[in-house]
Parts: C-alpha cells; structure tokens; sequence
C-alpha cells in the first residue's frame, strides 16, 4: 500500500485505516466523527476516489494509493482550496474540512469546472454543521476558474 506516495508497511489487515493513519503513522488530519461512514470527516482517497476511512480495513488495501488530506496538501491544488475555504468563510470549528478537502479534490481533478449539481453530490457525504453549504460551494466556485 502507498499512503501520500511512499510504500508503508502493511499493520494486521484488519486494522481500521483511519486507526492506522492516525495512530500508527500520525497522519491526524482525517477525523473519527461517528465511526459509520456517516459524517465525511475521515474521508480519503483511495485510488483517486473519495471514502470514509473508517469503513476500511488496511487488509483491503494491499496494491491501493491512499490519499490523505496531509497529501492532498502537498499537491498544487491542495493549497487553493484550502485557501479558498478560508477566505470564503467557509470552516469554522474545522472538524469536518479535511474530508471537505479530500471529497472537493476528488471531484476538481475529474471536473475543472463542476456544476453547482456536481459539487452537491460530491459534498453529500460530507457533514457540516457550523458553516453550511452555500459558503463552501462558493468556494469551491473560485477554485474551479
């Protein structure tokens, strides 16, 4: 398995891969929310698309790319869209911006310029209870052009 491009060694397969990344490797960004799949906030990218960390056990992984937020930071992209959420007031209390950031790379690395549709559909499984959507579409918006 390669985690932000470097080959890690593989913890007992049924290790969580959020427990994983942040316990044994230290990569903190992704976030346990309710530990179902529900809230977005561990999301990753495994082989270019968006999951939830928690629902994911390393045994799964073997030939896979995980992307964390930390890699996605270290990308061109990855900067622009976090300095988009900020100046757009778009996080607040932050829990939920690293999946936010993950699932919007997913969806600007296959759509330069997404519809408001696409970006709903891509933020679905992504909670946000302080902000709200409208800020991080715009967003979103300004990192598209």
């Amino acid at each position: 398995m390669k985690i932000n491009g470097h080959v890690v060694t593989s913890p007992e397969p049924d290790t969580r891969l959020l427990d994983y990344l942040r316990d044994d490797l230290g990569l903190t960004g992704s976030k346990e929310g309710c530990g179902m799949g529900e809230c977005g906030s561990c999301t990753v990218l495994i082989d270019g698309r968006p999951v939830c960390s928690c629902l994911v056990l390393t045994g799964q992984l073997a030939e896979a790319e995980v992307v964390t937020v930390e890699g996605i930071a270290e990308h061109p992209l990855g900067p622009a869209l976090q300095d988009a959420l900020i100046k757009n007031q778009a996080v607040q209390c932050g829990f939920c911006t690293a999946g936010i950031v993950v699932s919007a790379a997913a969806l600007l690395a296959e759509d330069a310029d997404p519809d408001e549709d696409r970006m709903h559909a891509a933020l679905e499984g992504n909670i946000c209870r302080c902000t709200g959507y409208g800020a991080i579409t715009r967003a979103l918006r300004s990192v598209r052009r």
